[in-house]
């Protein structure tokens, strides 16, 4: 057994989800990414002296709207507080975040592996402003400071420290942003810094209950970047306890380009920050209603429409998660689905065609050309039988995508593309094809039973593929058994 064997690994995850609200959390500074430097500001988020803040509804609605969705207790009263600390991006010196009476405590979020959902604890949500960006890598002499992210609104996810491998880290992060998406309250684009993960590390004996000092990787904003980063510092720490060393409690950076941790301070305490109540902010109150309201808003959420795929309509693991990946995608797919018997068909058609469509022409399913009337007509085509799956998806649906009014079954009709069921017709399709090849034949008549696959592709092309497969495959057999 390896050392490393020996050993569980710990993981908890600090998640900022940056919102996406037109305006900044305590002041109307706009929030669009990628603007020129500087241009997204003002005396309040440039701290001003004299300046006073006012939060944003959308904000407080916001991170009320996840908790629901995590099954959080929602605080009916929590408060902002100052973190206090002094960085060139930070102008007030200090940020207004949440930190003794945060909106959201408790709930859990299911993420997806390979052998079903695992729970994990959440510790609690809070709301808080983002810092500004320093940028070292432009000027070879200075640093440059974009201060458009200070104030941005955010939701740090402190999850509890259930997390046992980088893998599942992947898959919370996944399920995380897939959550924030539904609920349309953030892109969760990593690449664009809408969301990013402090992950706090630490391993101990397996078997073990004391959890072993822990180092936090700040700042990840990419899932290769955080597999990498955690296996690194996993490794790391066993070593240096197998070789009788001590694990310090230590805030740490990733270098991509080495893959490897390096610290960047020791681990601060709590009173390190000096927080105390923001004076210049009334409590957030929140009365039933308005948590009844925003409970009333949500959509449908992953895990409940994965077990209707799976459970109710018989879809398999892999066409519910394709299904599910994305809300309005997942919900066009439900309506269809609920007006229509041919529910296989339709994931079938939803999963090899529409989805690929969107994604190659940089589309949303509500721009896609064709009507749910349409689509259930044609998931109908190929259920019935009238259509082959490989002409419907070859043939047919270019055609449709053409932007046709018509059903799928009259434009079917129209370019000869439904199944030929004539048996004198297809008789002599056969009789031709045999005729055609007669090698093969006799191949087949020595043993060689593999060449039906041969015969009826070939029958196939002769008959432009609408030749009906069970019946052209029996008429094979009869004479190529019988007959010949």
């Amino acid at each position: 057994m390896s050392i490393y064997d020996k050993y569980e690994t710990i993981i908890g995850l600090e998640v900022h989800v940056q919102l996406s609200t037109k305006s900044k959390a305590f002041c109307s500074d706009a929030t669009t990414f990628g603007a020129s430097p500087n241009s997204q500001v003002s005396i309040i988020s440039l701290a001003h002296p004299g300046t006073l803040p006012r939060t944003n509804k959308t904000h407080i609605h916001s991170a009320a709207k996840l908790g629901l969705a995590l099954g959080c207790k929602i605080s009916p009263e929590s408060r902002f507080d100052r973190k206090n600390y002094f960085y060139a991006d930070l102008p007030k010196g200090y940020q207004i975040t949440q930190d003794r009476m945060p909106i959201c405590v408790g709930g859990s979020l299911d993420i997806l592996l390979k052998d079903g959902f695992r729970n994990i604890g959440i510790h609690h949500i809070h709301m808080e402003e983002d810092a500004g960006k320093s940028i070292h890598d432009v000027d070879p002499k200075y640093s440059l400071v974009d201060l458009n992210r200070a104030g941005v609104p955010l939701l740090e996810v402190v999850t509890e420290p259930d997390l046992r491998s980088a893998e599942e880290v992947d898959a919370f992060m996944t399920a995380m942003r897939q959550m924030v998406r539904y609920l349309d309250i953030s892109d969760g684009n990593m690449e664009e810094g809408s969301m990013r993960c402090d992950v706090n590390i630490s391993v101990r004996l397996k078997g073990t209950e004391k959890l072993g000092e822990r180092c936090e990787v700040k700042n990840v904003n990419s899932m290769k970047f955080a597999r990498r980063a955690i296996d690194f510092e996993v490794k790391r720490q066993i070593d240096l306890l197998e070789s009788g060393g001590r694990v310090l409690q230590q805030t740490l950076n990733f270098d991509p380009v080495s893959g490897t941790t390096s610290p960047l301070r020791s681990k601060e305490n709590a009173h390190d920050y000096r927080y105390f109540p923001e004076p210049d902010l009334p409590p957030v109150v929140l009365d039933e209603n308005v948590i009844r309201e925003l409970k009333a808003t949500l959509p449908a959420l992953p895990k409940s429409l994965y077990q209707q795929f799976v459970h109710e309509f018989k879809l398999s693991h892999d066409d519910a998660v394709i299904l599910i990946e994305d809300r309005d995608f997942a919900l066009y797919f439900l309506g269809n689905t609920q007006q229509s018997k041919s529910v296989k068909a339709t994931a079938n058609l939803f999963i090899n065609k529409i989805r690929p469509w969107l994604s190659e022409h940089k589309k949303s399913i509500a721009d896609f050309p064709m009507s749910d009337k349409q689509i259930q007509n044609f998931a109908k085509l190929i259920e019935a039988e009238k259509v082959t799956a490989s002409i419907a998806y070859s043939k047919l649906f270019p055609a449709m995508m053409e932007g046709k009014k018509e059903l799928p079954s009259e434009v079917a009709e129209q370019l000869g593309l439904l199944k030929n069921t004539d048996s004198s017709e297809l008789e002599a399709l056969v009789d031709a094809c045999l005729a055609a090849n007669p090698k093969e034949v006799k191949a087949y008549q020595n043993g060689k039973k593999k060449l039906m696959g041969f015969f009826m592709g070939e029958l196939m092309k002769m008959s432009r593929g609408t030749a009906d497969p069970k019946m052209g495959g029996k008429l094979l057999r009869e004479k190529l058994d019988i007959r010949y």
